[in-house]
C-alpha cells in the first residue's frame, strides 16, 4: 500500500484551491469527506458539499463546520443526475472547481442493479460535466478506479464510460479543464475489504477471502486525497492521472496480517468464498504499459486509446435508449460494444455478456 505522506500535496498544488469555491460531489462518502478535510488546509473561500444521502450530508457538514475556521461550508442535498439542481448550485455559489466523487462503487451491488449504476455513474457524470462546461467552471476532476480498466463488472464499465465522457468534454474546449484521476482501493474506506475483515475478526470469524490469488492495489486516504488535489492543479485538459500505487497486495496475505494484529492467538479461520459476480483476480492501473511522467513524482499520465466524439455520442444515446426501455440487457449490450473487455478464464460468472 502506498503510505501516508503529508508532502504529496505541494505548495503550488494547494495554491490552486486557495480562495476558490470548490464543489465536492459524493461529499458524504469516505473519500469525499477526506477530500473536504484536506481542502480546508488549502484555504478555499467555500466548499460546497453535494451529496445524495441526507444522513451522510448531515454528518459531513457537522464534521466540517467543526473543523473549518474561515471556510464557508454549504450543504446541497441531491443527485448529479438532476441538471436543474446542478445548474442552480453552480450559478448560485459561483463554483470554480468540481471534484466529482459521487458514484455507486460496490461491485456486486451494481452488478445486480446495472441500470441504476449506469444512470448515476455515466449519465450523471455527463450531465454534471456539461453543466460545468456551460457554467464556465475552471476545473473538473473525475475520481475513477482501477476497476475501469478492461472491466468485467458493470460498475467498472460504468466508470470507464464516465472517463470517456470526461475525455470527450475535454476535446470540446470551452475553458473548463477536464481530467480524471484513477486509483485503486482507498485503505479503510466504507464498503472495502479492510473494515469488513476488521468486523469479521472482531466476531471471531470466519474471514472471507474470495480467492487465494486475488490481489488489489491500495492507497492511503491521505495519499489519495493529496494526489487528487495535485492532479487537479496540474490538469491542462483531457489527462488521466495515475497515482503511484506501489505493488498490489494479495488479499489472503492481508487477511493473515490483520488476524495476526487483531487476534494474536490466531484462532480466527479464513474461508475462501469464491469470486463474486463482477470481480477479477487482479486489477490493472492502465490499458497500456506506457506512461508519461508529470511534474509530480507520484503522478504519471496514462497513454490510452479512447472513443471518438461520434462514438461517445452514439454510446450515450444508446444508454439513454436503454434507460427509456428499462432494459438491463440493452445496458449490457452497450457496455459490450463500447468498453474494452477482458476475458476471465477463472470464472464464467463475471462476464458482462452472460
Amino acid at each position: 500500500m502506498k503510505a501516508q505522506n503529508s508532502e504529496l500535496l505541494t505548495a503550488n498544488g494547494a495554491a490552486c484551491y486557495a480562495d476558490r469555491t470548490v464543489m465536492v460531489t459524493g461529499a458524504g462518502g469516505s473519500i469525499g469527506l477526506a477530500l473536504c478535510h484536506r481542502l480546508l488546509a488549502c484555504g478555499p473561500r467555500r466548499i460546497v458539499l453535494f451529496e445524495i444521502s441526507e444522513y451522510a450530508l448531515y454528518e459531513a457538514e457537522r464534521a466540517l463546520l467543526a473543523a473549518a475556521d474561515r471556510v464557508e461550508i454549504i450543504a446541497v442535498l441531491g443527485s448529479v443526475t438532476e441538471p436543474r439542481l446542478v445548474r442552480r448550485t453552480l450559478a448560485h455559489w459561483g463554483v470554480e472547481i468540481i471534484l466529482h466523487g459521487a458514484a455507486y462503487k460496490h461491485v456486486p451491488m451494481v452488478e445486480v442493479n446495472p441500470m441504476v449504476g449506469i444512470v448515476n455513474n455515466v449519465l450523471g457524470t455527463q450531465r454534471l460535466a456539461e453543466q460545468a462546461l456551460q457554467a464556465r467552471v475552471d476545473r473538473f476532476v473525475l475520481l475513477s478506479t482501477d476497476k475501469a480498466v478492461r472491466p468485467v463488472s458493470v460498475m467498472g464499465a460504468s466508470k470507464r464510460l464516465a472517463e470517456l465522457v470526461v475525455q470527450d468534454l475535454a476535446r470540446r474546449g470551452g475553458g473548463t479543464r477536464f481530467a480524471t484521476v484513477r486509483f485503486g482501493n482507498v485503505w479503510g474506506s466504507s464498503g472495502s475489504v479492510v473494515p469488513l475483515f476488521r468486523e469479521q475478526i472482531a466476531q471471531g470469524g470466519p474471514v472471507t477471502v474470495t480467492h487465494p490469488s486475488a490481489e488489489r492495489y491500495f492507497i492511503s486516504s491521505d495519499a489519495a486525497t493529496a494526489l487528487v488535489l495535485e492532479a487537479g492543479a496540474l490538469a491542462e485538459g483531457g489527462e488521466t492521472f495515475l497515482p503511484d500505487m506501489g505493488a498490489p497486495m494479495r488479499i489472503m496475505d492481508l487477511a493473515r496480517e490483520m488476524i495476526a494484529e487483531l487476534a494474536p492467538r490466531g484462532d480466527v479461520p479464513i474461508v475462501v468464498s469464491g469470486l463474486r459476480p463482477g470481480e477479477k483476480l487482479q486489477e490493472d492501473l492502465s490499458l497500456t504499459a506506457t506512461r508519461t511522467p508529470t511534474a509530480h513524482p507520484e503522478l504519471s499520465l496514462a497513454c490510452e486509446p479512447g472513443l471518438t466524439a461520434q462514438e461517445t455520442a452514439v454510446a450515450l444515446r444508446q444508454l439513454r435508449e436503454a434507460f427509456v426501455a428499462d432494459s438491463d440487457d440493452m445496458v449490457r449490450a452497450v457496455i459490450a460494444r463500447w468498453v474494452e473487455a477482458r476475458a476471465e478464464p477463472d470464472t464464467e460468472a463475471v462476464r458482462l455478456t452472460s
